[in-house]
C-alpha cells in the first residue's frame, strides 16, 4: 500500500480508531453531547440577554441596531484563526445566526420599550380604511376592447363602471400618478406562463400602491375573419404569453408566431388585415368586438389557465381584512445576505407566499427581489418583521397590503 504524504492526519485516523477500538460507542459519544449541550444553551441564554441590554442602550442613544461593518469584523475575529477550513465555515455561519438572532431581540427589545407594539402603531405611511371606495372612479386597462385586462376591470368593478383602455402599462401607471385614472388594472403573473416581468419594475418604479386583486380564468380561442379554414392558417398574432399558454396547439399546426402588445390588438389587426392566413389568439369577447370567427375555442394548454390581475391606486391604503402583503428590496452582494432577510419572516412567524427576483437595470449580476407574505399592516409580527427589514435591506419598498 503507497505511504500516506499527511502523517498528521493518518496519526488522528489512528487516534481515533484506537478510541473506538477501546470500545466507545455511539451511544457513549451523545452522552458527551448531550452534557454539552445545556452548556451552550445557557452561554446562548447569557448572551441574549446582554442583547436586551444592548437594545435599550442603542434606544437611549438613538443607535442603529444594524451594524454590518461591527458583524463582519467580528465573524473574521471569531474564524479566521482557524486552519481547518471546514470549522472555519461552521464557525462563521454559526455566529452569523447567533448574532442575528441577537439583532432581532435587540429589534423586539426597542419595540416593547419604545412602545412600538399597540394597535395605532406606525404602518407605513399606510392609512387603514373600512371598505374601499370606487364609486364614480374612472378605471383604466393596458389594451384594447375586448383584452383579457378588460374582463377583469367589468369582473372586479362592474361592467357599468367608467372603464377605459391605454396602449402600455407603463401609461397605467402615469395615469394614475396624474390623476387620469383612479384604479388602474395591471396582469401581473398567469398560472402557466409565469410572471409578467416588466410589470414587477413598473410597481417598484411608480409611487402607486396594491389595493386589491382578481383572478381570471383564460380560455384562449383561434380567431379568423369569415370564411378562413384551419387549412388556410399560416400566420398567428398574440401576446408573447398567450403564444406561450397555447404553445402545444400552435407549434403542432407550425404556424409562425407573431408577438403582439395585447390579445385584442392582435385581434384588430386580424380584422384590419383581413387575410384568411392570419390568426389571432384571444378571448372570445374579442371576437364578438372585432367581427371575427371563432374557429376553435380552449386552445390553450391547460385548462385551470388562470391570470392574477393587480388593482392599483395612486393612495396607500389596506383594509382591515387584507391578508396579503407584496414588498421588494434588495440585499448588499454578499454571502447570506438574503437568508438574513428573509429569517426576520421565520422569527415572526409570518408565512412567505412568493418570491421573485428581478436584475437591477444597468448593475450587472445585483438583484431586486420581490417578495408576497401573508398579514396585515395592523400585525405586531407583520411590523415587527418589517421594521428589521427596512433597517437591515436597501430600497425597501412595500407595494401594498391587500
Amino acid at each position: 500500500m503507497a505511504n500516506s504524504n499527511h502523517p498528521e492526519e493518518d496519526s488522528a485516523k489512528h487516534g481515533a480508531d484506537a478510541e473506538m477500538a477501546a470500545g466507545e460507542t455511539v451511544a457513549d459519544v451523545r452522552k458527551e453531547l448531550d452534557e454539552l449541550d445545556p452548556q451552550l444553551k445557557e452561554l446562548f441564554l447569557r448572551r441574549m440577554e446582554l442583547n436586551r441590554r444592548l437594545g435599550e442602550a442603542k434606544l437611549r442613544d438613538g443607535r442603529e441596531v444594524y451594524d454590518p461593518a461591527r458583524e463582519n469584523r467580528k465573524l473574521q475575529a471569531i474564524s479566521g484563526d482557524l486552519e481547518d477550513e471546514f470549522n472555519r465555515n461552521a464557525v462563521r455561519e454559526l455566529f452569523m445566526h447567533v448574532m442575528t438572532l441577537g439583532r432581532r431581540y435587540q429589534y423586539q427589545t426597542i419595540k416593547q420599550v419604545g412602545g412600538v407594539g399597540d394597535e395605532n402603531a406606525d404602518t407605513f405611511g399606510f392609512e387603514r380604511i373600512s371598505e374601499l371606495d370606487y364609486e364614480n372612479s374612472k378605471i383604466a386597462y393596458q389594451g384594447l376592447p375586448g383584452a383579457y385586462g378588460q374582463i377583469a376591470a367589468e369582473r372586479f368593478f362592474g361592467e357599468d363602471a367608467d372603464i377605459h383602455h391605454v396602449k402600455k402599462f407603463e401609461d397605467l401607471m402615469r395615469e394614475l400618478q396624474f390623476g387620469d385614472a383612479d384604479f388602474a388594472v395591471m396582469p401581473i403573473e398567469n398560472s402557466t406562463a409565469g410572471v409578467v416581468s416588466g410589470n414587477y419594475e413598473l410597481l417598484q418604479a411608480y409611487d402607486n400602491y396594491i389595493v386589491a386583486e382578481t383572478f381570471v380564468p383564460v380560455n384562449h380561442c383561434l380567431l379568423t375573419v369569415p370564411g378562413a379554414k384551419l387549412s388556410d392558417i399560416r400566420k398567428v398574432y398574440s401576446h408573447p404569453q398567450s403564444l406561450m399558454q397555447c404553445a402545444g396547439f400552435l407549434e403542432h399546426a407550425g404556424w409562425e408566431q407573431h408577438p403582439m402588445e395585447n390579445n385584442a390588438v392582435a385581434a384588430k389587426k386580424v380584422l384590419e388585415d383581413g387575410d384568411p392566413s392570419c390568426a389571432a389568439v384571444a378571448s372570445e369577447i374579442a371576437g364578438r368586438i372585432y367581427g371575427l370567427n371563432v374557429l376553435k375555442r380552449s386552445i390553450n394548454d391547460r385548462r385551470d389557465n388562470t391570470t392574477r390581475f393587480l388593482i392599483i391606486a395612486n393612495r396607500p391604503v389596506y383594509l382591515l381584512g387584507a391578508e396579503k402583503i407584496s414588498l421588494c428590496f434588495e440585499v448588499p452582494h454578499r454571502s447570506g445576505s438574503l437568508y438574513s432577510i428573509l429569517g426576520n419572516f421565520i422569527y415572526n412567524n409570518v408565512n412567505m407566499t412568493m418570491i421573485q427576483s428581478r436584475p437591477i437595470p444597468d448593475m450587472s449580476w445585483e438583484y431586486r427581489f420581490f417578495v408576497d407574505i401573508e398579514g396585515n399592516l395592523s400585525s405586531s409580527a407583520v411590523r415587527s418583521a418589517l421594521t428589521a427589514i427596512f433597517r437591515e435591506a436597501q430600497n425597501v419598498r412595500i407595494l401594498g397590503n391587500y
